[in-house]
């Protein structure tokens, strides 16, 4: 078994040829373990990210946030005016906290603004390129499915309304 865990890291290695070394090779364990990656996110984007398709799996994971967050708000948009819409402070379909303190609301108002300049900045360039106009690396895939993992665990663990 070990000999096979050890073939996979070469052969994942081995799409990356002229690209520096990954640390693949080195490890057992599949960079998504390593980086913690959100079991959600991993249904949509894992086959696409093993076979090489980084920017599609970054896309498949920001639009399963965009998903979510429309299933949960209610609310019939997509994207940035989606996320600025069910973040809003003022009234929020998505409370992340009590809303209580000055603290709270800065919470809620920076990360309105991080859900929506990740549908800006990272989904939808992703959405209307293609993989060979836009290739991404494997690092920048790994630290874009991070930020999405952060964000989905953010959305899971809000006060309103209760996951």
């Amino acid at each position: 078994m070990r000999s096979l865990a050890a073939f996979e890291a070469i052969v994942r290695a081995a799409k990356n040829v002229g690209q520096p070394l990954q640390r693949a090779v080195e490890l057992s364990t599949h960079p998504f373990d390593e980086r913690n990656i959100h079991p959600d996110i991993s249904k949509v984007s894992l086959t696409l990210f093993d076979n090489g398709h980084y920017s599609h799996a970054t896309f498949e994971a920001f639009k399963l946030i965009d998903n979510r967050v429309k299933k949960i708000s209610g609310i019939k948009d997509t994207g940035f005016n989606l996320m600025m819409a069910a973040f809003d402070p003022k009234t929020p379909r998505i409370q992340l906290n009590a809303l209580q303190s000055m603290s709270d609301t800065d919470e809620q108002l920076g990360f309105r603004h991080v859900f929506a300049g990740a549908m800006s900045g990272i989904r939808n360039p992703r959405g209307h390129d293609n993989e060979i106009d836009r290739p991404d690396t494997i690092d920048l895939c790994l630290d874009h499915l991070s930020v999405a993992s952060v964000l989905l665990r953010t959305l899971e663990s809000r006060k309103i309304p209760p996951p």
